[in-house]
């Protein structure tokens, strides 16, 4: 899986004061919370661009004051009407412990039903993991090619490497349904009939 560094700086003080005066400062207040010790920091609002804005999935390497941690974000806060992050969780990953991701859905290939005038609706663009964090997959792959008009793909079709999916077994990720324009088709012809 790929990683995000983000430096940050150690903060003395936490509390409504001085979480403002961050912010102000286009500073965001985290906090990383480990086996041991809980750590709050702040870092800079345009090193979250990489890490938030993306389809993809990312585990984060954290530059505290010269100190390395591995985490992966918990949680974020966004302001409710400017939309600016003002705050982020991180969980500190250890290499021997499995850790709980969402990660992104690949859709491939072209399914039959599509071809013959059906329409793909994807349900499902994340999926919830389980894995060791050396395990954690970029993405998770589907083919759909062999889908045909009312086929569904669920979750018990995903093929399993090092990974559990924690979603139920008949979750929908992807089906191939019928249009209006051939139902609207087939009822003319009916009628013609």
């Amino acid at each position: 899986m790929k990683s995000i560094t983000i430096q940050g700086e150690k903060r003395e003080s936490v509390g409504k004061n001085s979480s403002k005066a961050l912010r102000n400062a286009e500073k965001v207040p985290c906090v990383v919370y480990g086996e041991k010790n809980v750590i709050h920091f702040s870092t800079k609002e345009r090193s979250f661009t990489d890490l938030v804005y993306t389809p993809e999935a990312h585990t984060v390497t954290l530059e505290i004051d010269g100190e390395k941690i591995d985490a992966i974000l918990q949680d974020l806060q966004f302001h409710p009407v400017t939309d600016k992050i003002i705050h982020a969780d991180f969980y500190q990953i250890n290499p021997e412990k499995y850790v709980t991701m969402e990660v992104p859905v690949v859709i491939t290939g072209r399914a039959k039903g599509v071809v013959r005038g059906g329409v793909l609706r994807v349900n499902l663009r994340k999926l919830r993991v389980k894995a060791l964090p050396a395990n954690l997959p970029d993405e998770i792959v589907i083919d759909v090619t062999s889908l045909d008009v009312g086929n569904k793909f669920e979750v018990s079709k995903v093929e399993l490497k090092d990974y559990q999916i924690l979603h139920p077994a008949n979750t929908v990720i992807a089906a191939v349904k019928t249009s209006r324009n051939v139902k609207a088709a087939s009822a003319d012809d009916e009628s013609e009939n």
